[in-house]
């Protein structure tokens, strides 16, 4: 294990009793054995030459499928409360397919770790398309095979991952699979993946299940000045990746002007938002950073490993004297407490108690203590927002294990526990006794 030397001297803040410390994985990026399950929407991305910058796939990944005990006693080492990890719906609609997170829940269960499955994480069976209505109806279905299932051990579940992300990348942009370049055409995706979460949640009310949730990402938008035209610029860019997925499910409600451009009657549109909002108990956030947001300035720009086209209505900015991640992501821990307590103060009581689902940061090296700094001021900022008065319930890091990073392949690493993708040899990090030591910490009872 790599030595923790020179870690943040000041001591960390206790956190509520009860609080879930986690780390969170994914099907796709890390379990391999693409042979054992059917085709994704990814397989059929991946297999396109220059989709991925290392021209990789998820094929192997970290083998996970074949090397889940060892995973599971890394988390058991790590001493977390809670390990979120996604389904793979392809793999359950092919035979034998759930019997895999069979073995993996009693493992968990085994090792006192709690399981918290996350039933979407953008691994669409080849086949389906969120274009289409049916596919939320179909997902209801399968969520309900696998609540049936694993419903017996599992107590915490979340729908869907990132519907956001999904959207924007993969159908609007073109740069995730199923690689579409719709622009704004790609709304009704956005929708169904909403219906779909509602629908699911009433599948797993029926199989039984109390303690549901959904992970969306967020971040606070900053303008780029106070020019009118940035800060409206910067206002549509807030609604358009947050408040379009954040209002349905809270208040019930698009944005102003939104439900209008969702595919079907305004009837239909309004029957849809009640199953949208079912009542959740809890609401995931995944949070990596502010977006820095102004007027459009008539040319590509180049953000996060992507391309913006031109002719979108907001241009996104650097954000200037912040150190940054090898992502190019900029690390600013306080807009987490930012963003926490823009939310309670713009949702109030309709706003559940949250979970931080994911959080981290891409840097190479065993001696990682860049990655050690970032969680440490994110945690620092979790805290501030609790103190703030919002309920904050669990946090989760993402991710336990270097895997695929989507369309960057191998090129980035988020992982508490270094993979070499030849060998498949896992060795945690600095981070990763960092971790260790911050949760045994919060455990051990305050003296005085």
């Amino acid at each position: 294990m790599a030595t923790d030397d020179a870690m943040p001297a000041k001591p960390m803040p206790r956190f509520p009793d009860g609080f879930l410390w986690g780390v969170s994985t994914s099907a796709h990026q890390i379990e391999g054995a693409a042979g054992l399950r059917g085709p994704s929407v990814w397989d059929a991305f991946t297999a396109e030459p220059g989709r991925v910058r290392d021209g990789s796939t998820a094929a192997v990944a970290c083998d996970h499928y074949h090397r889940y005990r060892e995973d599971v006693a890394l988390l058991a080492g790590l001493g977390v409360d809670a390990y979120r990890f996604s389904v793979s719906w392809p793999r359950v609609d092919s035979p034998g397919g759930l019997d895999f997170y069979d073995r993996l829940v009693d493992e968990l269960c085994a090792a006192g770790v709690r399981p918290v499955p996350t039933l979407f994480h953008w691994d669409l069976p080849a086949g389906l398309d969120w274009l289409e209505r049916d596919t939320a109806a179909r997902f209801a279905e399968y969520v309900s095979l696998v609540a049936e299932r694993l419903g017996d051990r599992v107590g915490k579940w979340i729908t869907l991952n990132e519907p956001a992300e999904h959207t924007l990348l993969g159908h609007a942009l073109g740069v995730h699979a199923p690689g579409r370049e719709l622009l704004f055409d790609a709304l009704p995706v956005a929708h169904h993946q909403l219906l779909a979460h509602g629908l699911a949640v009433r599948a797993l009310r029926a199989a039984g299940a109390t303690d549901v949730g959904i992970a969306n990402s967020h971040g606070p938008t900053w303008p780029a000045s106070d020019d009118p035209a940035d800060r409206e610029a910067a206002d549509f860019y807030d609604l358009l990746l947050n408040r379009m997925f954040a209002d349905p499910l809270l208040t019930g409600r698009y944005p102003e002007g939104v439900g209008a451009l969702m595919p079907g009657s305004a009837e239909r549109v309004e029957a849809d938002l009640e199953v949208i909002a079912e009542p959740l108990d809890w609401y995931g956030v995944n949070y990596y950073a502010p977006t820095r947001v102004g007027a459009p300035q008539g040319a590509e720009i180049e953000f996060g490993g992507v391309t913006l086209p031109a002719e979108l209505p907001f241009s996104v900015r650097r954000i200037e004297g912040r150190p940054v991640t090898d992502f190019g992501w900029p690390v600013v821990p306080e807009g987490l407490t930012e963003l926490l307590t823009g939310f309670r103060d713009r949702y109030g009581d309709r706003l559940p108690p949250v979970v931080i689902t994911e959080n981290g940061c891409s840097y190479e090296g065993l001696d990682d203590h860049d990655r050690i700094a970032y969680l440490d001021g994110h945690v620092r900022a979790l805290h501030r927002a609790i103190e703030a008065g919002v309920d904050v319930r669990g946090y989760f890091v993402w991710s336990l294990l270097d895997n695929f990073e989507w369309a960057e392949g191998y090129a980035r690493r988020f992982g508490l526990v270094h993979v070499d993708f030849t060998t498949l040899a896992r060795t945690p990090k600095a981070s990763y006794g960092w971790f260790r030591d911050l949760l045994d910490g919060q455990r051990r009872v305050p003296v005085g």
